[in-house]
């Protein structure tokens, strides 16, 4: 076996060709062997102020081979070995697009440990610029920049997982500011449009019971489809949501974690929903609240209940809203009503309260108004 040179030990010379090199012991191969980091200068002194800045870099780092491996094998590795069990199937689908489509192509071929900040904000530029795959509803060829700080967000994990392995010295996305993501207005309906779609609902026997809950509780689309009987308790009026219903590639339905780990919680349900689901479990026959009403044994599919709703507000002359913005309707009626922001957090199952208020600020700054409208009229009064 070689003798094992420190980290940190590195060596000076002037080239033939008047250059000068440098280079420094980065890691260790597994018989011994030193990995070495070399550094180039036009002069002596430019090379011992990039020598000295590459061995504070790498102090206390003691790379492996596997550092000389390409961005493209790393991510490779993260996604089948670090991320396979440790994510819903459909967010490791959404991870492997965005790296298959905005980061491999560009980032790809680079060896892990060469990957600059540089590297990244130009990287960011062109996605900004070009980046587009496929043109949806905009003609611009770049993409979003909410969508270029996700990309973002996949690197700094890729690569933090990588620097807590010994594989890199530093992680380079901790130098770079990424877009700022910009989050489009939420679709809320009011109230008029609100007693509409109540209206249209009530006409649809076959759905009323699945979207009367989704309006009074808030649930995302996967928990509404994954609630089992066993979730309801007709005596405390509570709704226990502990799993979401996803669509996998091929169609398949799999029931699932939650979104998040606050995800999992009890709400206490509205008079009138407990009445409903109570006369809905007389004649319940599978163990699904929601049953697909072609194959019972299993939940309704998201997706029918997504193009369910479109058809329901084509029918009622409503705006065509996602699912979701049903959730926000919920949240937004419910904060103008006075829930507080912790309640209606707890109740979203949000993992922290702030984010509810980040979220519903638009509301918040609503509500706000009001009681600064009503101090000022009552001072007004007494004055």
């Amino acid at each position: 076996m070689a003798k094992r040179r420190p980290s940190g030990d590195g060596m000076v010379r002037k080239r033939d060709d008047g250059r000068w090199e440098g280079r420094i012991v980065v890691g260790h191969k597994e018989n011994g062997e030193s990995i070495f980091r070399y550094v180039y200068a036009d002069t002596q002194k430019e090379l011992t102020a990039k020598l000295r800045q590459n061995i504070d870099a790498y102090q206390g780092i003691d790379l492996t081979e596997q550092s000389r491996m390409t961005l493209g094998e790393w991510l490779d590795q993260w996604l089948d070995e670090r991320m396979v069990g440790t994510v819903r199937g459909h967010t490791l689908e959404g991870y492997r697009r965005d790296i298959d489509n905005h980061i491999r192509p560009y980032l790809g071929q680079k060896q892990l440990t060469k990957i600059t900040p540089a590297d990244l904000k130009n990287l960011y530029v062109v996605l900004l610029e070009r980046g587009r795959i496929a043109k949806g509803q905009s003609n611009h060829p770049g993409l979003s920049p909410t969508t270029v700080h996700g990309i973002h967000t996949i690197l700094h994990h890729v690569l933090k997982t990588a620097e807590a392995e010994g594989l890199l010295p530093s992680n380079p996305t901790s130098q770079v500011t990424p877009p700022k993501a910009t989050n489009k207005p939420k679709r809320i309906l009011n109230n008029e449009q609100l007693d509409t779609l109540m209206a249209a609902i009530r006409r649809d026997v076959l759905w009323h019971d699945f979207f009367y809950t989704e309006l009074t509780t808030g649930l995302r689309r996967g928990e509404l489809c994954g609630l089992k009987w066993e979730d309801f308790d007709s005596e405390a009026g509570t709704l226990k949501i502990c799993r979401t219903v996803i669509t996998q590639k091929g169609g398949n339905l799999v029931a699932g974690d939650t979104k998040t780990y606050a995800g999992k919680r009890t709400i206490l349900l509205p008079h009138s929903t407990v009445r409903l689901l109570e006369a809905r479990k007389h004649s319940a026959l599978t163990e699904w609240i929601f049953p697909d009403l072609l194959h019972p044994e299993q939940p309704t599919n998201p997706g029918t209940a997504y193009r369910q709703l479109k058809k329901l507000l084509a029918d009622a002359g409503l705006p065509s809203i996602r699912f979701h913005d049903l959730r926000h309707t919920f949240a937004t009626h419910a904060l103008a009503g006075g829930v507080d922001a912790k309640t209606l957090s707890g109740i979203l199952g949000h993992t922290k309260a702030s984010f509810t208020l980040d979220t519903y600020a638009h509301v918040t700054g609503d509500m706000q108004r009001h009681a600064a409208k009503v101090v000022g009229d009552f001072i007004s009064d007494i004055m």
